[in-house]
C-alpha cells in the first residue's frame, strides 16, 4: 500500500465502526487493507501482545511477527518467545542492535542507560525498530488506552507514513487477561511475579495494585515510552 492509498482511508470513519468492536475485526481490516506481504504485527510476547498473535494464528497466520531483542530482556522473556514461536509455528522476524550484549557493550560501553537512557533506547530499540519497518506498510501493536496516562486517547487505526493498528486499544486488561485463560493462551511467567509490563531487565520492575500497569518501566524516571511508537 503506497502513502498516498493509506492518506485516503477515512481514519474517523474506520475507528468509529472499530471502537467497541472485537479486536479479530481490527486484525481483519489490517489484513484486507494492507497489501499482502506488507503488514507486520510487532510484539514482545507480552500478554496484550498474546492476544493479538493468538487472534492472528486463526485469521492471518501468513503475518510474520517482529521481536526487537534488545540484547537485555529477561532470559523468561527470551525462552516464552520461543515457546510461543513453536506453539503457533510463527515467522519471527528478530531485529538486534548488535551480533551479542558483549559487542554492544565493547561499542558502547557498559550500563549505557545509567549514562544515556535517550541513546540507549535510540540504539538498542529505535533503530532495529526502523530496520524492520523497511519495505511496510502496515504495522500491528499491543498497545491499550488504559496501560498508561500517555495512551488513554489512543485510536483503534493511525494513519501516518504507514498505517498503525491497535486492536485492543479499547480492552481492559482484566479483559485481556480473561480472554488469555479462556484460550488457553501461554504468557510470560513474569507476569505471575508481578511483572505487568515487560521491558529491559535492568529497567523494568514488579508493580502493586494501586499502580498503573506500566509504573514499572523506567521506575522513577518520568519517562513513559521507548520511542518505538514515535515512529510513523
Amino acid at each position: 500500500m503506497t502513502a498516498a492509498t493509506a492518506s485516503s482511508i477515512d481514519v474517523a470513519r474506520i475507528n468509529e465502526r472499530l471502537e467497541g468492536a472485537h479486536p479479530s475485526e481490527a486484525l481483519r481490516w489490517a489484513v484486507e487493507t494492507v497489501t499482502p506481504g506488507r503488514l507486520i504485527v510487532v510484539s514482545s510476547f507480552g500478554s496484550t501482545g498474546m492476544v493479538n498473535l493468538h487472534l492472528l494464528s486463526e485469521i492471518a497466520p501468513e503475518v510474520p511477527v517482529v521481536f526487537v531483542d534488545t540484547l537485555y530482556h529477561f532470559p523468561e522473556t527470551l525462552e516464552h518467545a520461543e515457546r510461543v514461536k513453536e506453539h503457533y509455528g510463527l515467522e519471527v522476524r528478530v531485529y538486534r542492535p548488535a551480533e551479542s550484549r558483549a559487542a554492544f557493550e565493547k561499542e558502547h560501553g557498559e550500563e549505557l542507560w545509567e549514562r544515556d537512557l535517550d541513546l540507549f533506547h535510540q540504539l538498542t530499540r529505535v533503530e532495529p525498530m526502523k530496520r524492520a519497518l523497511q519495505d511496510v506498510d502496515g504495522w500491528i501493536t499491543g498497545r491499550r488506552r488504559d496501560q498508561s496516562d500517555s495512551r488513554s486517547a489512543l485510536a483503534h487505526v493511525e494513519i501516518g507514513g504507514r498505517i498503525k493498528i491497535n486492536p485492543v486499544a479499547s480492552w481492559s486488561a482484566d479483559q485481556v487477561w480473561s480472554f488469555l485463560r479462556a484460550n488457553g493462551v501461554p504468557y510470560n511467567p513474569l507476569h505471575d511475579m508481578g511483572y505487568l509490563s515487560l521491558g529491559d531487565q535492568p529497567l523494568t520492575t514488579p508493580v502493586s495494585e494501586e499502580e498503573h500497569e506500566r509504573a514499572g518501566r523506567w521506575r522513577g524516571s518520568e519517562r513513559l515510552e521507548c520511542g518505538i511508537h514515535g515512529l510513523t
